[in-house]
């Protein structure tokens, strides 16, 4: 069976990205991440997270619940 694999998050900070897998992680929630950074200059690119399409909105939900309790 194939997962359908969906991009909740987007950044250009590996650290953020990490952070975001282990925060899912806790919460059962498999995350993998994309790198598209150039190799060459890596200030061009983004790093991205995905989740499965079944955990797309749980996913979602924490990661914005995460950032509101950064930004307070």
């Amino acid at each position: 069976m194939t997962n359908n694999w969906i991009k909740v998050y987007t950044s250009t900070e590996p650290y953020k990205i990490e952070l975001l897998k282990g925060f899912l992680l806790k919460h059962n929630i498999k995350a993998i991440s994309i790198n598209k950074k150039d190799s060459s200059y890596l200030v061009f690119g983004d790093i991205e997270l995905f989740v499965t399409s079944k955990d797309v909105l749980h996913a979602k939900n924490l990661i914005n619940k995460q950032e509101d309790e950064q930004d307070a």
